[in-house]
């Protein structure tokens, strides 16, 4: 079962992105390179609570 889960900009802390993962496959907080209309760069992205 896949499950919703948020990113959250690293450097602006602003919430960009939702997307899914499998929490019994990946355990692990994701944290992805992706484009951060504030900050008007990439930058990490890494998954909130």
């Amino acid at each position: 079962m896949a499950d919703r889960v948020v990113l959250e900009c690293t450097q602006c802390k602003n919430r960009n992105y939702v997307t899914y993962k499998n929490k019994k496959h990946t355990t692990e907080r994701l944290e992805l390179k992706k484009y951060c209309k504030f900050c008007k760069e990439h930058t990490t992205h890494k998954e909130t609570k």
